[in-house]
């Protein structure tokens, strides 16, 4: 049986800066097939390629997202399975990030320029809600994961009906979130107080506004 390696805090600092610098600016790589592969492209106008693209850019965005936030909260989990559950569900987020990016550059387009601070302040904000125990860890997760879920089921409804190879990659983003949130909620998610889900859907608008456009 392998001994469990414990890590300084300079070491702890350097993975967590690495990981960063990585998931804002090296290509993603996903462990699953893109689930747009075996779908054809259709040729969009200019204006349905433009909304498609910006609904994409807010996708990915959210995963840049999702992955500090992951990163933040396993970082200071108190329990392994807690922290083993969190970076499980960070490696399928790594997989919508990868689907993300290959559909933006085939729509010809490009990730959100903010990427950089929504990484910094998510890591921030999973820091933040780790420290709180991993009862309220795992609340955080399942209200960010029914949010994220609510707006892809939105994007389902939006996208151009042409559009089915960024529908299939957010057919199964959306499935994946779905149990994410039922895994945390299972393993002994806390509700989180009603001011809360509340300012992370008016963050979570924000962050919309502005990577559909930039």
């Amino acid at each position: 049986m392998t001994p469990t390696r414990h890590y300084r805090f300079i070491d702890r600092l350097l993975i967590e800066a690495n990981h960063a610098l990585a998931t804002v600016f090296a290509p993603a790589q996903a462990a699953r097939a893109n689930p747009a592969s075996a779908v054809a492209e259709v040729e969009l106008d200019a204006t349905e390629q433009r909304h498609a693209a910006g609904l994409m850019r807010i996708n990915h965005t959210g995963e840049i997202c999702a992955q500090a936030l992951y990163m933040g909260q396993a970082a200071v989990a108190r329990d392994e399975s807690t922290r083993t559950q969190l970076l499980h569900a960070a490696q399928e987020e790594t997989d919508h990030l990868a689907w993300c990016a290959q559909r933006l550059d085939e729509l010809d387009s490009h990730p959100s320029v903010f990427n950089p601070l929504w990484y910094a302040g998510s890591h921030a904000i999973g820091v933040l809600a780790g420290l709180r125990g991993d009862g309220w860890n795992l609340g955080f997760v399942v209200e960010t994961e029914r949010q994220v879920e609510a707006h892809l089921a939105e994007h389902l409804h939006t996208l151009p009906a042409g559009d089915a190879r960024s529908r299939a990659i957010v057919e199964v983003m959306k499935a994946d979130e779905a149990r994410h949130a039922d895994n945390a909620l299972n393993a002994g998610a806390r509700t989180l107080p009603t001011p809360i889900p509340q300012a992370m859907a008016a963050v979570s608008k924000l962050m919309k506004l502005i990577a559909y456009r930039i």
